[in-house]
């Protein structure tokens, strides 16, 4: 009776220890994506050159690029002979939301991500390096926060640019008016039309709406910036598998040099990538 026992223990123990070596189970956004075949995607349709709608409404962008590669990968993961993409527009004062509520299983923008929001959200591997800027109007003399006295600032509200300008305005002592507007695109119009003096928002995303407008002569991007924006794909919390699908999806851009073709398509109008850049790919290639 004893051996029988002994007997059943060890065979339990085994069955037991050789479960995972037969496939990992899934659960959370990989179990969703399996059973339903489709990986919702979250995009901005005005912030290029990351995220944005072309004119046929399809999203394109360097940050949909990435989470393209990253679908490639979630596919291969679960074996799907065919992985349908989503795309789900969201906005700066959704985005967040969106994704705790499952309506995105990633989202595909420009997102920073502070230690605030992960306390709802969690963020891949870094994705980007970039600072809050000013764009103006070509000819006027604003350089910075101290010379934004009196002046009119477009901002798109629930940003961190948002919050680091207005803390930049409070060190420099100095009095603006912040006005609200809902995108980049509009933001731009704004300038365009001399209602505001200024446009705050992070400076790759300036230098491409001023390298893509009518005139691009008319805009002058600002030297200075005024707060550091480490961007990174948003997903839900606590869904360890899911991100390190993702993060390796990233890991294997950065390590094998095939984010530079990437970076080029998007970017090459604005030069090679800077030295911060370059440390975030090297930094983030992390090895298997």
């Amino acid at each position: 009776m004893r051996e029988r026992a002994a007997m059943a223990v060890v065979l339990l123990a085994t069955l037991f220890l050789a479960s995972p070596a037969q496939g990992q189970v899934l659960d959370g956004t990989l179990l969703k994506v399996k059973k339903s075949g489709t990986l919702t995607l979250g995009y901005r349709d005005a912030s290029p050159p990351f995220s944005f709608a072309r004119p046929d409404g399809r999203p394109a962008g360097y940050s949909i690029d990435l989470c393209i590669v990253v679908a490639g990968a979630v596919q291969k993961k679960l074996g799907l002979a065919d992985l349908k993409l989503a795309w789900v527009p969201i906005g700066a004062e959704n985005r967040l939301q969106a994704v705790v509520d499952g309506k995105v299983d990633l989202e595909c923008s420009t997102t920073t991500a502070s230690l605030s929001r992960q306390e709802r959200v969690d963020f891949s591997l870094m994705t980007f390096v970039d600072g809050a800027g000013l764009l103006t109007r070509t000819g006027t003399t604003v350089r910075s926060a101290a010379d934004l006295a009196g002046k009119r600032i477009a901002i798109i509200p629930e940003t961190t640019t948002e919050k680091a300008l207005a803390s930049a305005l409070r060190e420099q002592f100095v009095t603006a008016t912040m006005v609200r507007v809902k995108d980049h695109a509009l933001g731009l119009a704004a300038l365009d039309e001399g209602t505001v003096d200024a446009f705050a928002s992070d400076r790759s995303i300036l230098a491409a709406l001023a390298l893509t407008s009518k005139d691009p002569k008319r805009f002058a991007l600002s030297s200075q910036g005024f707060s550091y924006e480490p961007y990174g794909l948003m997903m839900r919390r606590n869904d360890a598998a899911f991100r390190l699908v993702v993060n390796r999806a990233l890991a294997e851009l950065y390590r094998s040099g095939e984010i530079a073709p990437l970076y080029e398509r998007w970017f090459g109008a604005l030069g090679k990538p800077g030295e911060a850049l370059q440390a975030m790919y090297f930094l983030n290639a992390l090895p298997e």
